[in-house]
């Protein structure tokens, strides 16, 4: 036993026993062909089980630590990458300091694929893969959390209820965090806020960032601990949301009705589609490590919040939807050279035809939702010149 064992991902001697387990686990090998097999009618998922079983078991009879399940990983990742993604853009990798580990914050835009495409990023430049943290909202079944804790995620306690349980459990995250960075040298991403920003407005929840400092001893200051952390900036862009119509959706309920009733396995389906939906081009960002004489966890939200909205890539659908809100200018500073007049238009027509299959009610918010990044960097221009 150790102090982190609720909480920590599994360690190689694990991993067998955990494959087998997931290969007997009825619900998990069902999931699987349901996930294999999206549009296969009900009554075929018995007959179909049988086949998906004896591939799994003959894809994992190798896999007996963690580095062999990455490996497998690794292959479905780049078919998802090669069906799902038109351009994979990686930047600013020159910024992390090999053999240094790094807690990654990035912005939050897709449940799954956020972690696994900075995971990806990293690891075909030759840096250690990622330790991820995951909500246990979302693991609802003990074979999820089997195959997630397998793949290096560690868990965040977001069931707790009461003040004091709430604060035990974010003293131990936080512990685990530094832990994982200072004495077992071990890359971290966490999002800078619980949830999605489905309205497309990247802003660090400063109670994530309060809650790396919880573990920090007394006698050590917020900067220095902070500055231990190696904590790096991601803006994470992509082209196309392939969840950009269920988040409108639910943006036009809390607009409409003050509140949104989440399905019981809404969690799943957006995890599903975020994998296997149409993501266009997509741009990975690491900014600069941070290091700065803080004098409150406000100053670390603010610098990580500049960060990333100042690296974020503009795709041509943040361009065109911000002119269907606010008008066409051509002389508007937030339109890339490349992207004027005819190069636009087709751009426009592509944008416009998704957003013709999306519902009227909540298409003005989908909209808003891509032109959220370009605002925000507008934003920030005008607070850097009033600040000069």
């Amino acid at each position: 036993m150790t102090t982190f064992d609720d909480i920590r991902p599994y360690n190689d001697d694990e991993i067998r026993p955990t494959i087998d387990r997931l290969l007997s686990d009825k619900e998990c090998i069902d999931a699987l062909t349901r996930f294999r097999f999206p549009k296969l009618p009900e009554f075929f998922l018995p007959l179909a089980t049988p086949f998906v079983k004896n591939y799994v078991a003959k894809q994992s009879a190798h896999i007996n630590n963690v580095n062999d399940l990455q490996m497998l990983a690794k292959n479905y990742m780049q078919q998802m990458v090669d069906k799902t993604v038109s351009g994979m853009h990686i930047s600013g990798i020159e910024n992390l300091s090999d053999g240094k580990p790094h807690l990654f914050i990035s912005n939050h835009r897709d449940i799954a694929m956020d972690p696994a495409l900075v995971n990806w990023a990293l690891y075909t430049n030759g840096h250690d893969t990622l330790r991820i943290a995951i909500g246990n909202n979302l693991l609802t079944k003990p074979y999820v959390s089997d195959l997630m804790r397998a793949n290096k995620s560690f868990i965040v306690n977001r069931s707790a209820t009461a003040p004091r349980e709430k604060l035990k459990a974010a003293k131990h995250l936080s512990a685990y965090i530094h832990h994982s960075i200072t004495e077992e040298q071990s890359n971290i991403w966490i999002a800078q806020r619980e949830g999605r920003a489905k309205d497309g407005i990247d802003r660090t929840n400063s109670a994530v960032i309060g809650m790396l400092g919880l573990s920090k001893p007394k006698k050590v200051s917020l900067a220095d601990y902070i500055n231990e952390l190696n904590i790096v900036p991601v803006s994470i862009s992509y082209e196309y949301d392939p969840c950009d119509e269920a988040k409108g959706k639910e943006l036009y309920s809390h607009k409409v009705e003050g509140k949104y009733e989440k399905d019981e396995h809404e969690d799943a389906s957006s995890i599903a589609q975020g994998i296997t939906g149409f993501k266009g081009d997509v741009h990975i960002h690491f900014g600069e490590t941070l290091q700065g004489d803080y004098q409150s966890t406000d100053e670390v939200v603010g610098e990580i919040d500049d960060a990333i909205i100042r690296n974020y890539h503009l795709h041509p659908s943040n361009i065109v939807a911000y002119r269907l809100l606010h008008g066409n200018s051509d002389n508007d500073p937030y339109i890339p050279p490349d992207c004027h007049a005819s190069a636009l238009l087709s751009h426009q027509q592509k944008f416009e035809k998704r957003m013709a299959k999306i519902d009227s009610r909540w298409r003005e918010e989908v909209i808003s939702m891509y032109a959220g990044p370009l605002i925000s960097q507008h934003m920030l221009d005008q607070k850097n010149e009033s600040s000069h």
